[in-house]
């Protein structure tokens, strides 16, 4: 199948690992540490994203979680309720303050918090960098997804 993706104008951009868990599986305890519920446009500037990212979605359907260093957002993570599903997403810890166990423990604040909200799985994509943070909470390889974008002219990305 990539061959013929491939032959139809495509080229493979990214892999990332789809994963998933059982809600009444999460492998570590609830996070000791403070988290609390973070301005958007704070979390917008933490993690480089543009100002109109999501900008017409209702906000209000997101749990964002965060992490603060004197006064500072260091680390946050966002949340989405689909049916029985979470889906957690962009799980980020600004470069200072990384392998301090943030990322961690955002991810199971969320998977804790889901499941006091009534779902009953958690899922996402990991990049290969957290691909081991993830699994110490309780997320199961469930494969790889590949993403192609369109070929570009010569030179250009």
């Amino acid at each position: 199948m990539r061959a013929e993706v491939e032959r139809r104008g495509y080229t493979l951009d990214t892999t990332t690992r789809a994963m998933g868990m059982a809600l009444d599986e999460i492998a570590v305890p609830r996070p000791r540490i403070d988290l609390a519920p973070a301005d958007w446009l704070d979390y917008l500037k933490m993690d480089g994203l543009p100002l109109d990212f999501l900008s017409t979605a209702d906000h209000a359907a997101f749990h964002l979680l965060a992490a603060r260093a004197d006064g500072e957002l260091v680390a946050a993570a966002l949340a989405y309720d689909f049916g029985d599903d979470c889906g957690i997403y962009n799980v980020g810890t600004v470069e200072k303050v990384r392998r301090r166990g943030l990322g961690t423990a955002l991810t199971a604040a969320q998977a804790y918090d889901a499941c006091a909200r009534g779902c009953r799985t958690a899922s996402l994509q990991s990049t290969p960098m957290a691909e081991r943070v993830y699994a110490a909470v309780g997320f199961r390889d469930l494969g790889r997804i590949l993403e192609y974008v369109p070929h570009s002219p010569e030179g250009e990305r």
